[in-house]
Order: structure tokens, then C-alpha cells, then sequence
């Protein structure tokens, strides 16, 4: 073993994890989470897990944790890899950035992965159970055992959506709109596709992540101008 891995271990830590026991502790929130994702994000420099001496890696909590934020920052905020560089950079340096935009990590960032019951989730949404219906009959949202965060603030939104007369079944064309965003992005990334490396695959979904975060801004801009319409 390394002599960071050993100085981690003698000090009473907590057991260091393989790669396997990386993807079981976070891929019931990052489902698209591979090994070849978590090695891509070392060779970028997010990410240094220990070393044994035969070459293999071992993560510790904190490795964990900042994994957790780093694919959050990408899910949530749809931010490039070079932006959640500087941010960690800065966290590094003892500062307290914020994102783009103005806002903070939420709580589902840093904290534990969190697996919610259909219960927990209707409960903490504020939402009925019919309301959970019609959202996965209209595929807003996926049915599952369990939920993460992610989940969770859809149904929220879809609460107060309801709120002001608009159902479920009304979003129905979200679904198509995002398929055919999918297209566009799988297009986009046909030439790595091609190839069969562990480290184009990497490639290929953080530029599938960057690409969808350019989307949203031109989704964005073009029905804050629709709004501005209507106020005129």
C-alpha cells in the first residue's frame, strides 16, 4: 500500500474503498456513473484516490464526497468540467465560492446519498398520490423502488404547477422535446461513440453533460423572451 493510503488507515479513518465500492455507494443517485467515468475524472485532476502499491486505487470519504459533488454540479447545474475545476480549486484554497449564477451547493450535494420510499417522497413533495400518477403516465417522471433528490424537486415543481391549473398531462410534449434534444447531443458525439476506448466513453459523456447545459441556456433565453411578450 501507498504511503497515503497507509498514513490515512494508522490514523483511524475510515477504511478505504475500491472503485466497486465507489459505484455501489453512488450510483443509485448517478445511475450513468462507470469506472471508466471515475478514471477520466482523475486524469482531469478532480479527483486523487491513494494508490496501493500494486497500482490500484482506494478512496477515502472525502474522495467520495467530492465525487458526489462534482456529478452533482454536472447533473444539476449542467456546469463543464473546467468551471468545477476552479470552483473546487477555490473550495481547496479554504475559499467559499459560489456557482455560476449565484447559488451554493444544496444539501443533496454534499450530504449522503439520500434513497427515498414513494412514502417519504409524496410526503416531503407535498404531493398526492394520484398527482405521482399521473406524472409517470405522462413520463415526466420514471417509476422506481426508490427516489433521489432529483426526483424529488420534479415533483415539487410539479406541486405548484398544479397549483396554477397546469396537470401533468399537460407536459406530456416535454418528454418528446427532450428526445429530440437526446438526438442532437447522440449526433454530436457520433465520432467518439466510434471508438471503443474506456476514456472516449468517458469523453463522450462529459461532452454529452456540456452540450445539454448549452441547450438549456438557449431553452432558457428563448422563453424568458416569450414571457417578456407577455408582460408588453
Amino acid at each position: 500500500m501507498s504511503a497515503s493510503a497507509a498514513k490515512r488507515q494508522s490514523s483511524g479513518a475510515a477504511p478505504l474503498l475500491s472503485i466497486g465500492q465507489v459505484l455501489a455507494r453512488l450510483t443509485p443517485e448517478f445511475t450513468d456513473l462507470t469506472p471508466s467515468k471515475l478514471r477520466f475524472l482523475e486524469e482531469q485532476g478532480l479527483v486523487s484516490p491513494a494508490r496501493t502499491d500494486s497500482g490500484y486505487r482506494k478512496f477515502c470519504t472525502s474522495d467520495v464526497d467530492r465525487l458526489r459533488l462534482i456529478l452533482s454540479m454536472q447533473r444539476d447545474h449542467y456546469l463543464p468540467l473546467k468551471v468545477i475545476r476552479s470552483y473546487l480549486d477555490d473550495l481547496d484554497a479554504g475559499l467559499s465560492p459560489v456557482l455560476p449564477g449565484g447559488t451554493t451547493p444544496g444539501p443533496s450535494m454534499l450530504g449522503t446519498v439520500r434513497r427515498l420510499s414513494r412514502d417519504d417522497l409524496l410526503r416531503e413533495a407535498g404531493a398526492s398520490a394520484t398527482l405521482l400518477h399521473d406524472a409517470v403516465s405522462a413520463s415526466i417522471i420514471l417509476p422506481a423502488d426508490y427516489y433521489g433528490d432529483s426526483v424529488l424537486h420534479v415533483l415539487r415543481a410539479l406541486v405548484e404547477l398544479q397549483r396554477s391549473g397546469i396537470e401533468p398531462r399537460h407536459l406530456r410534449g416535454f418528454r418528446g422535446a427532450a428526445e429530440r434534444e437526446l438526438g442532437l447531443i447522440e449526433s454530436a458525439l457520433v465520432p467518439l461513440a466510434r471508438r471503443k476506448d474506456a476514456s472516449s466513453r468517458a469523453k463522450a459523456a462529459e461532452m454529452a453533460v456540456e452540450i445539454a447545459g448549452q441547450l438549456e441556456v438557449i431553452r432558457g433565453s428563448l422563453i424568458r423572451s416569450a414571457l417578456g411578450r407577455l408582460t408588453k
